[in-house]
């Protein structure tokens, strides 16, 4: 959607004309770590590994169509924040987690 942020390494592709000229035409904000401190993309690549873990290799989605795939993420994006305790969050939701801030 417009207005969301893409966040990425500074590899080829993401740093091309072509494709931030795409990203750009979307409304998207773009959002790149800094060369060489690959800890930026730490928080990302871990919820990455958790989709592909808790869905798709879970589920065995192997062969599967687009619509498949954002309706997969929509819902693994919702359960993920509102219903899925993690032990650094004091067993809490980060919705859940962020109530108690304030």
């Amino acid at each position: 959607p417009q207005g969301c942020t893409l966040h990425s390494d500074q590899g080829s592709v993401y740093t091309s004309y072509a494709y931030q000229r795409k990203v750009k035409e979307r409304g998207i904000i773009m959002s790149m770590s800094r060369k060489g401190t690959p800890a930026d993309n730490a928080s990302i690549e871990s919820f990455h590994s958790s989709l592909k873990s808790e869905t798709f290799y879970l589920d065995e989605l192997t062969c599967t169509t687009t619509a498949i795939v954002e309706q997969t993420v929509e819902s693994y994006i919702t359960y993920y924040n509102h219903i899925r305790i993690q032990t650094k969050l004091k067993n809490q939701s980060p919705v859940q987690y962020r109530q108690l801030a304030i």
